[in-house]
């Protein structure tokens, strides 16, 4: 058993669980990641095995057809994955989010209606607030809903940056209502729009033009979304009760806060992994590399962050699973993990030295693909301003 990324305290089935995971993605995903990611292929065999281990419906409740597991247990879930391949965690990342809305914010019809088919991967869900030209400024989107003189709305905006947005058939999109509420927060809401996989028109008013080609983070997709006054009747609002959908999506992004410091985690463990293999393996001077101190002290300080990044990780999901709030730990955690990743990986690729830069190494991969942590689920500018932001209401004077 690996001394890093360990945990305390876990259950005989979270362990059992979290093994039957780690030989899986040491099995069936490994030897096959680069060469689908070097191919931009959607890891379609792959998808259906961890349907049937029933990992997308890991957190959702035993009622509805899931295996009813905690945000820790899923968290650790996903670091094996990202371990193995990042892309693959990215497609159970926006269902799981989807999800969690659902359990905490749908009306019970809504939770019947999907979590179900949601647990065996029939129903695949992804989420959407940002929109070309937005970034991280979620108060600005265009995007509108108006409502119709049958109680129904109609939907026009274009929304960008949708993982899994070919392949899913529930997007969770955020929208302006106007609900007439002084706060712009109070003038957002949640709908649940459903669609055909694919791409082109997957629904009356819905077209998904096509994957974005991307540096990194290649064979999920990854596509905008274009509404054209999109029909859609009222029970299609998250929670039934339009004006919420601001707070029920920040509650969705702190689990994904946490989900993306799992990724991380797992990447950075993985190119410890690499990098410590090689320094063994490769000899200058008459000795493993490995024994020469600039190489051994690189060793030590990668193990460090990755062991400090998952504490911190585990801690994040233990506070969401009491039930208590955790913006301020899930910043923290996403921030730190994915900047000790990026930190490790090119640790990492340096110790390969020139072979790292060759596409038949596994760290040229992982190089390119941790990036997309320092910018998902919010930059770390972002992370640092919640962070200092809630600081200074704890501390003021």
């Amino acid at each position: 058993m690996p001394r890093l990324c360990q945990t305390e305290g876990l259950t005989e089935d979270q362990s059992e669980i979290l093994k039957a995971v780690r030989t899986f993605v040491t099995e069936k995903i490994l030897p096959v990641a680069t060469e689908l990611e070097h191919a931009d292929e959607y890891p379609t065999d792959i998808v259906e095995e961890l349907k049937e281990l029933g990992v997308f419906g890991l957190t959702i409740p035993e009622e509805y057809g899931g295996l009813g597991e905690s945000l820790l247990t899923y968290a650790l879930v996903v670091e094996e994955i990202a371990r193995g391949w990042m892309s693959v965690s990215g497609v159970i990342n926006t269902h799981f989010i989807v999800a969690y809305m659902l359990m905490r914010h749908g009306t019970e019809e809504q939770k019947q209606k999907y979590l179900p088919r949601m647990a065996t991967g029939e129903v695949r869900g992804s989420f959407s607030m940002s929109e070309p030209g937005l970034g991280s400024d979620v108060a600005a989107i265009k995007t509108k809903a108006k409502q119709t003189d049958d109680g129904g709305y109609e939907i026009t905006g274009q929304k960008m940056w949708l993982t899994n947005g070919g392949s899913s058939n529930l997007v969770a999109v955020l929208v302006k209502t106007d609900e007439g509420a002084e706060s712009v927060y109070k003038n957002m809401t949640t709908f649940l729009v459903e669609k055909e996989s694919g791409f082109g028109e997957t629904a009356q008013g819905v077209t998904i033009p096509g994957k974005i080609d991307k540096m990194g983070y290649k064979g999920v997709d990854t596509t905008e979304m274009v509404l054209e006054g999109h029909r859609i009747a009222a029970d299609q609002i998250l929670g039934g009760e339009a004006g919420r959908g601001f707070y029920q999506m920040m509650d969705g992004v702190e689990v994904g806060r946490v989900n993306v410091a799992a990724r991380a985690c797992g990447v950075a463990n993985r190119a410890f992994e690499l990098g410590i293999a090689y320094a063994q393996q490769r000899e200058t001077f008459g000795k493993p590399i490995a024994e020469h101190q600039a190489v051994l002290f690189r060793l030590a300080e990668m193990a460090t962050k990755v062991e400090t990044a998952h504490a911190m990780m585990v801690r994040a999901a233990r506070l969401k699973d009491r039930g208590e709030r955790n913006d301020v730990e899930a910043g923290m955690a996403k921030y730190l993990a994915a900047e000790y990743a990026h930190e490790v990986v090119e640790a990492s690729f340096r110790i390969h030295g020139g072979y790292g830069y060759s596409k038949e190494y596994e760290i040229e991969r992982l190089y390119r693909e941790v990036a997309f942590l320092l910018i998902g689920e919010g930059t770390a500018d972002i992370q640092k301003m919640i962070i200092g932001r809630a600081l200074l209401k704890e501390y003021k004077v």
